[in-house]
């Protein structure tokens, strides 16, 4: 233990955390940079703060203050010790409606805030995308804007008041009139009113810089007003006052079409007069689907309020008539409101891949110019972007002048990297020759500070330098950050990761095979931190279940990042400290849809533990549950099925087996079938062979050997929509399509005896040689289905999902795979698409539950939906995973985070459920989880709509 951890440890009574793990956690933000810090402390209260600072202060050790690690230019990662608010000083300590004030601890994220202002109807009025998970501390830190800054402005605005710690351990209350301004503050300003009232660009969102003109007697010596966008250059923020405003009771959302980005730009501030609460934009290019928007190549998000739903639709209309455009939409409805925003904010990190899938990458992310000047500057831009042989996607908060771009910039060698500079210079001063600002919203790190004398002239940046000095004398808070800053070319944290591609399992299509560049894909900005789901999201449910960075798809992500770089994380793939934080990953694919970059750290996970365990003894769970089908065919072979019930149900013998197995006590083996799926197949008396669509179904294991009522149930319902059902050969070799087997005298010489499998247990648990193997053998059993053009329905949808992902990525060297992966159909899918003049009997009830997170990820749940409603099953089922996630809740340790992961959406949907509901899981976990912690029998719709046939048939 060095000497400055045992100091901290002995001083706060926090977290102190010097391990690798904490380290490597905070390397990064949101930005192209990455600095290695000592230590983090996660401090409980204000004098944990001041003993951080005292113990810094004699070492010499810089402080950095950190929120959500959202920021973009780099300014919250740091070399000494990092103070993490989220952990501990993330209260809202009060709200006075009457005063219409909050307040708040630094590390408070700023959706609870607007939670508890909402009963109100009080907001706080900055909102940038990133809500959900940005702090006040950080967004005061940077003075955020968000989207409806034209209406609310930023986040300077809105603070009254901020209690501070200086380096040197002065308490000081910032407010105006020169409240708590330290010693040798007012002085500076006096000395030098003149250049504080002429050399500050005149425009809503000037975040660059010290916003010193704050200080002048005319803008009330507003100290607390100054200290905001300072970066934690100047003190600890420990608590602040804020306002509030009031939120329109109704709000409507007006989409204006542009026939392209210039259009729509030099629209924007023309709509300002007519008191609008966003002006936002952002071209074709930045949108994967232009599905539910107006006709254009570009568009503008105006919102507006208004009492009553009425008037918030009048004034959008408005807006519309007064604007030059080529198609409009009004929407009123807040779900259609919603949908269209999650486009526009997670742009964020849609951003981050050009339409080729190229990468792209912020540094120039957020620079302002006056409004009225924004369709001109836009138009250099993009011409700039073109001299250098550069491409950009502009978007973000047209009616402010600033716009946000990720840009393709080369950062991996050093010509691109040149580039990179020379580009940022240039940009610099196309900025500056329109009256605008370097940083327009997330400020000016280390990506633009060096860049300030450009915007500001010298003369005014070593005035920044002295009101440094005077607030720090001892450069001890985040040095390098504002004034004296590291080139905006160095700490990129790209230059530390291998150049040749790592030896990898998977194909990583998307990544052209490069298992750094997946890697690459997280570029910080913590969609997965959120601490609820809304919709049907998914991400991150371990992070929902513990609240720790380690556990959420960005700390796994940093993480991995650190074992390529092998400075941090210093064993490769041996590490302990990520496999320890893949541990509580459920593999539930979340990320991979809900990430706006489509991290899927699902297959990371199964990469790293293939390589982890690579000639080493496994976990138990791995051989029990890893090899469940080859257990469970065991079982049917030999018919014991029945004496291993028998035998589960001894308390004490089950003990022994899940202790042995690796498998949670707590838990409960599910029963095994009596009689498997494929054997009630061979044995059932044929129905009347149908002139429908040929239709294969999958015997999955789960089906096959634990719940093969489900099968039954899929074929009941698939004939009686006309459809012909086989299931698939059993034999290799000139095996028939038709009854899943093939009885002629040739194919028996000529064939050996198999099963399908897609292989899901042995890639959740990281066997990809074993997984190889079982796919290519289900490939060559699969050779007669491929030579037809019948789809294959799959009613498990983590098999699924794997037959639809995994397989043609970990056999990417096999066309078969890929032809296999595209002829997979949910239940729901192959009914719409061959039986599309069936009609499903009329269940009528509500129904409740949760989709499949691999559905939701890989499949889409649309054609389950259009089912449903045609059944008459009302309701929408929730979001979240069910936490038991295949093997991951039956794994010995982990079974409070699989419960925790249950009780965040689908027990409580379940226990609120209307009397008659219908119960959903299409899952076996899910019906498992539901069964061992609520005792209640979750259904696949297969069985609920096979009941109302036979219901009907009876009646």
């Amino acid at each position: 233990m060095t000497d400055l951890e045992a100091a901290l440890r002995r001083a706060v009574r926090g977290e102190v955390g010097f391990d690798v793990t904490s380290r490597a956690l905070t390397t990064m933000d949101a930005s192209n940079y990455r600095r290695v810090p000592l230590g983090v402390v996660a401090p409980r209260d204000a004098d944990d703060v001041a003993a951080v600072l005292d113990v810094c202060r004699e070492r010499g050790v810089p402080v950095v203050a950190r929120g959500g690690g959202t920021s973009i230019a780099g300014q919250a990662t740091g070399t000494g010790v990092v103070l993490d608010f989220t952990r501990h000083m993330d209260r809202l300590v009060g709200i006075d409606p009457e005063a219409r004030t909050a307040v708040v601890q630094p590390g408070l994220v700023l959706d609870r805030l607007q939670d508890a202002a909402a009963p109100h109807g009080l907001r706080f009025g900055p909102d940038p995308s990133t809500h959900s998970r940005c702090t006040l501390g950080g967004m005061i830190g940077n003075n955020s804007c968000g989207s409806h800054s034209v209406a609310w402005g930023t986040t300077a605005d809105s603070v009254r008041e901020l209690t501070v710690l200086t380096a040197r351990g002065r308490r000081l209350r910032l407010g105006q009139e020169w409240a708590g301004a330290p010693d040798g503050l007012r002085g500076l300003v006096d000395g030098d009113l003149a250049r504080l009232r002429t050399g500050f660009p005149d425009l809503p969102r000037r975040i660059s810089g010290y916003a010193l003109d704050a200080l002048l007697p005319e803008n009330g010596a507003d100290v607390a007003r100054s200290f905001c966008g300072s970066e934690g250059t100047l003190g600890v923020l420990t608590e602040a006052v804020v306002g509030l405003v009031e939120s329109p009771r109704a709000r409507a959302l007006a989409v204006l079409g542009y026939a392209d980005e210039a259009g729509a730009a030099e629209a924007a501030a023309g709509l300002l007069p007519l008191g609008p609460l966003t002006v936002e934009g952002m071209a074709v290019d930045l949108v994967p689907s232009t599905e539910g928007l107006p006709r254009g190549g570009a568009w503008l998000f105006v919102e507006t309020g208004g009492d009553t739903e009425a008037e918030a639709r009048a004034r959008a209309e408005a807006v519309v008539r007064a604007a030059d455009v080529v198609d409009a939409l009004v929407v009123t409805d807040p779900a259609g409101q919603r949908t269209l925003w999650r486009i526009r904010e997670d742009a964020s990190g849609t951003a981050t891949r050009m339409p080729d899938g190229s990468e792209a990458w912020p540094g120039w992310e957020d620079c302002a110019v006056p409004p009225a000047r924004l369709g001109g500057y836009l138009r250099d831009f993009r011409r700039l972007l073109t001299a250098h042989g550069l491409r950009g996607t502009p978007y973000g908060h047209f009616g402010d002048g600033c716009i946000h771009v990720r840009i393709d910039f080369d950062l991996l060698t050093d010509a691109g990297v040149a580039r990179f500079r020379r580009f940022s210079e240039e940009l610099a001063d196309v900025v500056v020759a329109h009256g605008g600002s370097l940083s327009g919203e997330h400020g000016d790190g280390q990506a633009r500070a060096e860049l300030l004398p450009r915007m500001y002239g010298e003369e005014t940046v070593a005035l920044f330098e002295r009101a440094k000095a005077v607030w720090d004398p001892d450069d001890l808070l985040n040095p390098g950050m504002l004034v004296r800053p590291a080139p905006l070319d160095t700490n990129l944290r790209f230059s530390v990761l291998p150049r040749e591609p790592v030896d990898v399992e998977f194909g990583y299509p998307a990544d052209g095979g490069d298992f750094s560049a997946a890697v690459r894909r997280c570029v910080g900005v913590a969609k997965c931190r959120t601490t609820s789901v809304s919709g049907a999201g998914v991400m991150c449910p371990s992070f929902r279940a513990t609240g720790d960075e380690a556990h959420s798809t960005r700390g796994r992500a940093r993480l991995l990042h650190e074992m390529l770089a092998g400075e941090v994380v210093t064993d490769g793939w041996r590490s302990t400290e990520v496999r320890d934080a893949l541990d509580l990953c459920l593999s539930c694919k979340g990320c991979r849809s809900d990430c706006p970059v489509e991290v899927d750290m699902a297959t990371y996970k199964a990469e790293f533990l293939h390589h982890h365990y690579e000639g080493r003894r496994r976990p138990a769970a791995h051989y029990a549950m890893g090899w469940l089908p080859v257990w469970l065919r065991w079982a049917a072979r030999t018919r014991t099925a029945p004496v291993l019930n028998a035998l589960a149900s001894l308390r004490p013998l089950a003990a022994v087996a899940k202790r042995l197995g690796g498998i949670a006590g707590e838990r409960d083996v599910p029963r095994l079938a009596g009689e498997t799926f494929s054997g009630w197949w061979r044995g059932r008396r044929r129905a009347a062979a149908g002139d429908g669509d040929l239709v294969v179904l999958w015997p999955d294991t789960f089906t096959e050997h634990l719940s093969p009522s489900v099968g039954r149930a899929a074929v009941r319902v698939l004939e009686a929509a006309g459809l012909r059902v086989a299931l698939p050969p059993t034999l290799r070799g000139r095996a028939v399509v038709g009854d899943g087997t093939s009885r002629s005298a040739l194919s028996l010489l000529a064939a050996r005896r198999g099963r399908v499998c897609c292989g899901l247990t042995y890639v959740s648990t990281g066997q990809l040689d074993r997984a190889r193997a079982v796919m290519r053998r289900t490939l060559d059993l699969m050779a007669p289905v491929l030579e037809t053009p019948a789809p294959v329905v799959v009613l498990e949808p983590s098999c699924a999902a794997a037959l639809r992902t995994d397989l043609p990525e970990l056999l990417h060297d096999d066309p078969r795979a890929a032809r296999l992966a595209e002829r997979v159909l949910t239940f729901a899918e192959v009914l719409e698409r061959h039986a599309p003049g069936w009609s499903p009997p009329a269940v009528n009830r509500p129904a409740v539950g949760q989709t499949h997170c691999h559905q939701h990820a890989v499949l889409g749940d649309a054609a389950d939906r259009r089912l449903r409603a045609s059944a008459g099953l009302t309701g929408d089922l929730t979001g979240g995973c069910c936490g038991l996630a295949g093997n991951f809740g039956f794994e010995d340790g982990h079974y409070e985070v699989s419960a925790a992961c249950a009780e965040d959406q689908l027990l409580p949907a379940v226990r609120e459920a209307p009397d008659g509901a219908v119960v959903l899981a299409d899952g076996f976990s899910c019906r498992t989880q539901l069964e061992q912690l609520a005792g209640v029998r979750g259904r696949h719709l297969a069985e609920v709509l096979a009941e109302e046939l036979e219901r009907e048939r009876r009646r």
